[in-house]
């Protein structure tokens, strides 16, 4: 049966399919699993930090629900499950996932162990010290915003990010045809290559690896041959091997010990003892007579003991082959670049956070200076008042309303708008001597102030300047 005003369009179902598939891999692409290269977020992880600045969860403020938090963030900006948004939440707090966690939570987290986080009706949570850097200046139109799913809100389509968090906090994620697998770095070393490319646009990778010599996994481990770092760094992608760390020690009764203080990235500590439990239970391992997980708050210590009279390097290095002691890292620095995937080398994620930072820099400026010649054109005004003091006391006890008042003010003295109702709004405590030495004393720092900020726009070299030294201080 027909309806009214039916109409069917024959389709071939080859090209819908591959019209609908291209649409959903980009959807996924874009707006699910792959980091912007610019505040190296993935939208969800965004519209977190965002919900929770909203919430004014800053570091020096109290703890709040994280069932708050979620409810926020799928209320507001994310509209797909909570289990999505509040698994997110987690691991922007372990320690042993971001290098630096960029929220500060109370309560069971998870752990490196693979235990599962406590329900967001249990744990509590705010913004990271670190995360101020992340949303500073956010309030002074440096970042573009767009509607919300309802049209009701806007949101930030990205954040200002004063640091290269891509770099130092990496990213993982799995789209339709592609994967990114970036490795976190050392915060400080990431700040020095940054500072180096500003100084030297023509440095290549190999000048930049002097300054970031290799992933800072917050884990630890050792990361095995130079090689496939340089070759990740040059190309955007390879492989590199990651060992635990491990040292061998006698003991009081004459044996010896494997003791393992780090393990590699993203490798489960009770998966890896069992794995070993396992070795030696089947007698693929000879010579280990117990292992035992002594890690503490202190940090972390798998005992491997061995009988008398073992090779512990030779069963060491058996540990390395059949364990997850050892393991391959696959490194793959996928991110988008104006909403399309890249594969990018060290030296262009770097360059697009300068650019980026740039465009913040200047927009922040813009900003500053418009807010600073309105302050400036009020001022004027009120110099204008004070100087002529009688006169408009006089002019505005003669106005029938405010209107006649604020009209007769605009033509007699040459005001504008904005300066007669400002004039209307003064306060009389304004009109002590004190008060107008202090509007005085104000145009003229706000003059200097305008001065200051139209050169910063007139010069690139001096925007440059101004993100170096915030990337020092941040370094600090």
């Amino acid at each position: 049966m027909y309806t009214q005003n039916e109409r069917i369009v024959p389709v071939a179902i080859e090209e819908e399919m591959k019209k609908s598939y291209i649409d959903y891999a980009m959807s996924v692409i874009v707006g699910r699993a792959l980091p912007d290269i610019r505040d190296g977020l993935k939208p969800v992880h965004r519209r977190i930090l965002y919900a929770m600045k909203d919430l004014g969860l800053e570091h020096s403020k109290a703890y709040k629900k994280s069932a708050r938090i979620v409810g926020e963030v799928l209320g507001k900006y994310h509209p797909h499950g909570d289990v999505a948004v509040y698994d997110s939440l987690v691991r922007l707090v372990q320690k042993f996932a971001m290098r630096y966690p960029l929220v500060d939570g109370q309560g069971n987290f998870g752990s490196i162990d693979g235990d599962a986080a406590a329900a967001m009706r249990y744990t509590e949570a705010r913004m990271a010290a670190i995360t101020k850097e992340m949303l500073v200046d956010i309030e002074k139109e440096t970042v573009e915003f767009m509607p919300n799913f309802d049209e009701t809100l806007e949101e930030p389509k990205i954040l200002p990010a004063a640091l290269p968090n891509l770099l130092i906090n990496g990213s993982t994620g799995i789209a339709v045809g592609m994967a990114t697998n970036i490795p976190p770095h050392n915060l400080g070393e990431a700040v020095d290559g940054v500072i180096y490319l500003i100084d030297n646009p023509q440095a290549t990778c190999k000048d930049l690896i002097k300054l970031i010599p290799g992933p800072d996994f917050p884990t630890g481990g050792i990361i095995c041959g130079r090689d496939g770092i340089k070759k990740a760094y040059e190309t955007g992608r390879s492989p590199i091997k990651v060992r635990a760390k491990a040292c061998i020690e006698s003991q009081k009764n004459g044996k010896e010990a494997i003791i393992i203080t780090e393990i590699p990235y993203q490798v489960n500590k009770t998966n890896v003892i069992e794995t070993i439990a396992d070795l030696v239970q089947q007698k693929k391992i000879e010579g280990i007579s117990d292992v035992r997980d002594e890690s503490d708050k202190d940090g972390m210590r798998i005992v491997v003991d061995l009988k008398r009279e073992t090779m512990s390097q030779v069963v060491l290095n058996q540990l390395y082959k059949h364990t997850q002691l050892e393991t391959t890292f696959g490194i793959i620095l996928l991110s988008l670049v104006d909403n399309q995937p890249r594969v990018l080398t060290l030296k262009q994620m770097l360059h697009y956070f300068i650019e980026h930072r740039k465009e913040i820099v200047t927009r922040r400026t813009k900003f500053e200076l418009r807010k600073a010649q309105e302050r400036a054109h009020i001022l004027e005004g009120l110099k204008i008042c004070l100087d002529n003091l009688d006169k408009i006391i006089k002019l505005i006890r003669q106005s029938e309303n405010t209107a006649a008042a604020k009209a007769a003010l605009m033509e007699k003295f040459g005001l504008s708008d904005l300066q007669a109702q400002a004039i209307l709004e003064m306060q009389l405590q304004r009109l002590t001597a004190l008060e107008r030495e202090k509007i005085e004393k104000e145009y003229l720092e706000l003059l200097k102030r305008i001065t200051l900020l139209k050169t910063i726009l007139a010069d690139p070299k001096k925007v440059l300047q101004i993100i170096k030294d915030e990337l020092i201080e941040l370094k600090k």
